[in-house]
């Protein structure tokens, strides 16, 4: 422990005698530090919107579907029906984190409006307990559903627009009911709403639960949704259900088993952002490593001296690691700091995003530096400037003595 405290404190009196080298190094290792923070926060921040969005749109935290309901139930979802009400509903109520419990039908059919007639895909839903859930649900005009049973009817906005329907026209909507009959009802579009995927805006629209089940003859839904008050509380909920529910009644299907796009987005993302790590360590390295090998050129003589007089060679080298590593750490630190607050002023500007594949809308971009990506950067900063001194602290290390003390003669 003395022997590397000893190393530090004579690495940091190194340093000091080339202020402008060490400047320069440390700023390199601070800016590269920068770039992977302000690359990783921005994604980080495209996570955490997408997942919430997903989660407050369409899926919610947890499913609660009969077995074999996403497998099977395309075909025959009237097949896989949980009741109206019952005592599970009230077991659900008791998962850690719970907030709201929403049944919803979900359904297909025919939209008619006029000439013009479509295919959609709905979902039945009851208007109070879907609020919480569908908090990010955009309603791009006119209002909500507001009651279960009221002749209403939201549409997505790409299937109002194909329709060419305005709020307060009447569509009327053809389903084939669960005995195998055609069925219709005629109700007015209350709303346009929106999300971030596009393509679920372009067929979907959403009605009153007590009206669904009207129109395709039946009771009861296709599944339950679960809002708990965290994401970070999915796991916990589903292991808890799975125990008190019977799992031959009841499937338990978390989020991230749906989200398909947004699992599909985070392993390219992720790619994205080992890519850009590997560069900025790839820069840090052949930088501190080229700034270290003429450290070693400069004080050859100087190294010859303490080899003459007795200093061991794994000491030599360890002084030389111990200035690569207190390069690390300080560019680390400083790069975690101006990388803070670079994203705490370019998160309040905004960076103006286009609409990404799949959806309709632009938006303003933000950086999310948290405490992982945080330590990331630090250990990414403190790896690439240590493998970066290895080779020149070597080739100090080994230098024959007679050749070293002839350098400057």
């Amino acid at each position: 422990m003395i022997s590397l405290v000893s190393d530090f404190r004579l690495a940091t009196r190194n340093l000091r005698r080339n202020t402008q080298r060490t400047l320069v190094a440390t700023l390199t290792v601070a800016f590269g530090i920068v770039a992977f923070l302000l690359a990783g926060g921005f994604i980080a921040w495209i996570f955490e919107q997408m997942r919430e969005e997903t989660i407050h749109s369409q899926l919610g935290h947890i499913q609660i579907v009969r077995p074999g309901y996403f497998e099977k139930g395309i075909a025959d979802p009237y097949a896989f029906l949980l009741p109206e009400q019952s005592l599970e509903q009230q077991t659900v109520e008791k998962v850690p984190g719970f907030k709201s419990i929403a049944p919803r039908l979900s359904f297909s059919g025919l939209i008619s409006h006029g000439d013009t007639t479509i295919a959609f895909i709905g979902d039945g839903v009851d208007p109070e307990r879907e609020k919480p859930i569908s908090s990010r649900v955009a309603i791009v005009s006119g209002r909500d559903l507001a009651a279960a049973n009221e002749s209403a009817v939201l549409l997505g906005e790409g299937l109002a627009a194909s329709m060419g329907v305005k709020v307060g026209d009447v569509v009327v909507l053809l389903a084939t009911a669960a005995n195998g009959s055609a069925n219709a009802v005629e109700v007015k579009v209350a709303g346009i709403f929106a999300t971030t995927t596009k393509e679920y805006d372009d067929s979907a629209l959403r009605l009153p639960i007590l009206v669904a089940r009207k129109l395709m003859k039946v009771k009861g839904a296709t599944s339950w949704v679960v809002l708990l008050d965290k994401t970070t509380q999915t796991a916990e909920g589903s292991n808890y259900l799975t125990t008190v529910l019977p799992a031959k009644d009841f499937e338990i299907v978390p989020w991230t088993s749906l989200a398909d796009f947004y699992n599909k987005t985070v392993v390219l993302f992720s790619k994205q952002v080992s890519v850009v790590k590997f560069i900025i360590g790839l820069i840090i390295v052949l930088t501190i490593s080229n700034t270290q090998m003429m450290s070693v050129l400069e004080r050859t003589t100087e190294i010859g001296t303490s080899l003459a007089i007795g200093l061991r060679r794994n000491t030599v080298m360890r002084m030389f690691v111990a200035e690569g590593v207190l390069i690390g750490v300080m560019g680390g630190l400083l790069g975690v700091i101006l990388g803070y607050l670079f994203a705490q002023v370019i998160s309040s500007i905004g960076i103006p995003m286009p609409p990404p594949p799949g959806m309709a809308r632009g938006y303003l971009g933000e950086i999310l530096i948290d405490p992982q990506l945080a330590f990331d950067a630090l250990v990414l900063a403190l790896v690439t400037t240590l493998i970066a001194s290895v080779m020149p602290a070597w080739k100090a290390s080994r230098m024959n003595v007679v050749d070293a003390l002839r350098c400057n003669q």
